[in-house]
Order: C-alpha cells, then sequence, then structure tokens
C-alpha cells in the first residue's frame, strides 16, 4: 500500500514538472518562433478564401494564397484608410473649434477664482495665522508631504507615458520585422498547407491526432466565439454613443463614436476616458445640457454593457450566464481589470481539457491505471479533409 502511495506521488510530482517545463518551453518558443505562430494562424484564416479561389476560379493553390493575402490586405488597407481618414477630419474639426472653448474654459476659471476660490483662501489664510507655531508647524509639513505626493504623482505618471511612447517607437522596426515574416509564414505554410497536415497525420499518433482535433475544434468555437461576443458588445455600445451624440447635436459624430469604439475594447476603463473628462468640461463651462446628456449616455453604456455582456457571453462561449459572471468577478479580484479578460479565457480552456478528456489522461496516469481509447471521428468529410 505505501509503495502504492509514493508511485503515485511520484507521478503527481512528474505532472506538475511536465506542466512547469510545458509552460516554459511555450513561453520561450513563443518569443522565438512568434513570425511563425502568427503565420500559421494567418494560414488557418486564410484557407477557406484559398480553397473557394482553388475550386471556383480554377488558380494553383500558390497563385490562390498570393491573391487572398492581397485580397484581404487591400480590404483592410482601404477600411483602415477611410477610418484614418474619417478621424483626421474629426480632429481637424477639433482643432478649429479647441482654442476657442479653451478661451471660454479660461475665462470661466477667473471668474470661479475671482468669485470663490480667492476669498475662501483669504480666508484660510486669516484663519493660518490665528493658529499657534506648532499647529501652522504641523499643517505646513502636511502640505508640503501632500505636495510632495501629487508631484510624484504627476511625475511618474508622465513618465510611464513617455517611456511607453518610446517603447512604442523604439518596437516599430522590431513589429515590421515580424509582420513581414509572418505574412511570408503564412503563404509557404498555406501553400504547402494539405502536405503539411498529411505529414502530421503519419507521423502523430492517432490518439494524440483525436485530442488535438478536439481541443483544436473547442478552442477554435470558443475563442471565436469570446471575440465575436467582445465585437458585439462593443458595436453596440459604439452605436448607442453614435445616436446619443446625434441627439446631443454633436458634430462629427461618427468619428467620435468610432474613436470610443476603439478605446471601448478595454474592460470597464475604456469609454469612461473620453466621456469623464468631457462631461467634466461640458459642466465647467456652464454647458450643463451637454454634460447631462453625456452623462445619462455612458449611464446607458454601462447598463446594456453589464444587462447584455453575460447573456452574449454565455451564448456565443457557451458557458452559463452565472458561470460567466464568476468568471469575470474572480479573474478582477485576482488580477485587477486584465483579469476580467482572463478569467472566461482560462475557464473556457479548462472547460475544453475537461470536455477533450487531458485531466482524465493525467487523472488514470498518477493513479496507474490505463486511459480508455478515446472516440475516433467518422465524420466522412473529416476524413476526406485529413486525406488531401
Amino acid at each position: 500500500m505505501n509503495k502504492k502511495y509514493g508511485y503515485i506521488a511520484i507521478r503527481v510530482c512528474i505532472v506538475i514538472l511536465g506542466a512547469v517545463v510545458g509552460a516554459f518551453l511555450l513561453y520561450f518558443l513563443g518569443k522565438l518562433m512568434l513570425p511563425f505562430i502568427l503565420g500559421f494562424i494567418v494560414a488557418l484564416i486564410l484557407n477557406p478564401a484559398v480553397d473557394l479561389l482553388q475550386k471556383y476560379v480554377k488558380m494553383r493553390r500558390g497563385y490562390a494564397v498570393f491573391t487572398a493575402i492581397i485580397l484581404i490586405t487591400a480590404i483592410f488597407s482601404t477600411i483602415i484608410t477611410l477610418l484614418v481618414n474619417e478621424i483626421m477630419e474629426g480632429f481637424n474639426y477639433l482643432s478649429k473649434i479647441m482654442p476657442a472653448h479653451y478661451s471660454d474654459f479660461s475665462s470661466f476659471m477667473q471668474d470661479k477664482f475671482t468669485s470663490s476660490i480667492l476669498p475662501f483662501y483669504q480666508n484660510i489664510i486669516e484663519q493660518f495665522q490665528n493658529l499657534d507655531p506648532s499647529q501652522r508647524g504641523t499643517i505646513m509639513e502636511t502640505t508640503q508631504v501632500m505636495g510632495e505626493q501629487i508631484t510624484n504623482s504627476i511625475s511618474n505618471f508622465l513618465q510611464s507615458i513617455g517611456n511607453g511612447l518610446y517603447r512604442f517607437i523604439k518596437g516599430l522596426p522590431s513589429f515590421a520585422t515580424v509582420l513581414v515574416f509572418s505574412l511570408l509564414a503564412a503563404f509557404f505554410i498555406s501553400k504547402d498547407w494539405h502536405r503539411i497536415m498529411e505529414g502530421l497525420h503519419r507521423k502523430v499518433p492517432t490518439k494524440v491526432q483525436n485530442r488535438i482535433n478536439s481541443i483544436h475544434e473547442g478552442l477554435q468555437r470558443a475563442l471565436f466565439g469570446y471575440l465575436k461576443a467582445e465585437f458585439k458588445i462593443t458595436f453596440i455600445s459604439a452605436v448607442i454613443v453614435y445616436i446619443g451624440l446625434l441627439v446631443l447635436g454633436i458634430k462629427h459624430a461618427l468619428t467620435i463614436a468610432l474613436i470610443i469604439w476603439l478605446v471601448d475594447f478595454l474592460p470597464y476603463i475604456g469609454a469612461i476616458l473620453i466621456f469623464l473628462p468631457w462631461a467634466i468640461y461640458a459642466f465647467s463651462t456652464g454647458e450643463v445640457f451637454l454634460g447631462a446628456g453625456l452623462s445619462i449616455l455612458y449611464g446607458l453604456i454601462v447598463v446594456q454593457r453589464q444587462l447584455i455582456k453575460p447573456k452574449i457571453l454565455s451564448s456565443n462561449i457557451g458557458i452559463s450566464p452565472l458561470m460567466t459572471l464568476i468568471t469575470l468577478y474572480v479573474g478582477f479580484k485576482l488580477i485587477g481589470i486584465i483579469g476580467i479578460v482572463i478569467g472566461p479565457l482560462t475557464f473556457i480552456l479548462l472547460k475544453i481539457f475537461y470536455e477533450t478528456g487531458i485531466f482524465h489522461d493525467i487523472w488514470y496516469f498518477i493513479v496507474g491505471k490505463k486511459a480508455p481509447a478515446p472516440e475516433t471521428n467518422n465524420n466522412p468529410s473529416t476524413e476526406s479533409n485529413a486525406r488531401k
């Protein structure tokens, strides 16, 4: 009995060691082979279009891959160009009206300072002069400490922004290199896709193939479902913003809605980065209607996200709304804002591993039993695709 538990303990250690080593290998190989991993993903996305060109246009596969890459690049470039053009027009409009708004805001702040802040300041000075020297010293020390903390916070914030811009600019050549190698890798991988798959089918055991196919199908369904759900949620928010800005009579509402749509992909802090300073500025310059409208519009976005996000996520990734809420909350509590994204994805991955029998295989290995053979996929279409 003791020998049995000893073997179980050894196999548990082997599983833990294998998981740690596997994680390190994935991390380092991922950094080293990043362009080729991205190329494989791009080739996987391109394959349906390439197959259609081969079937209906009768192109050779190499020409079909090249045509698909050119078409998709042209489509994305056109969309990005149109968006950038609209955004530039919006910024051009803002650059024309911002000086007048800045002047109004400056005049408003001067009036407020003269009518409210200056008398309050003079009253504080009078009260300060009546205090004992020790009390005045304590207040001065506290004020100095608070001033230093505020100064350090602002300095750290500005320094982080500068460092981020520096890293972004410094990383542009590396990004361009990765992009070029990824496109080249995507071309060659997609061109020889069926040959690569046939070689893998010959060399990889059937049991491993079935596990990989099951994991791939689950990840494809869940991850694409998650991305689709996030796209739906942010798109609905952008439509609400666009309609709300039109009601408020804001010019270039489409540009602003597109900017908010892009920023809204940041969980929970996206739209508020635009709405909060805008609403504060509107209230401070006396535009109460605009400030109230922006506040109500942001409130509608928050309510809309909270109401539809669990439902859309559950319908697209296959987990219940309650479990979606639990994963969102646990992820947020454990690792902060990014956990709102990592939490559901981690649960999806664990769910796929459970459904495909990975955890069962690990358990059978630990207890020293032989795992039952996984069910094979007898779908004729799948088999025919594998033979191509």
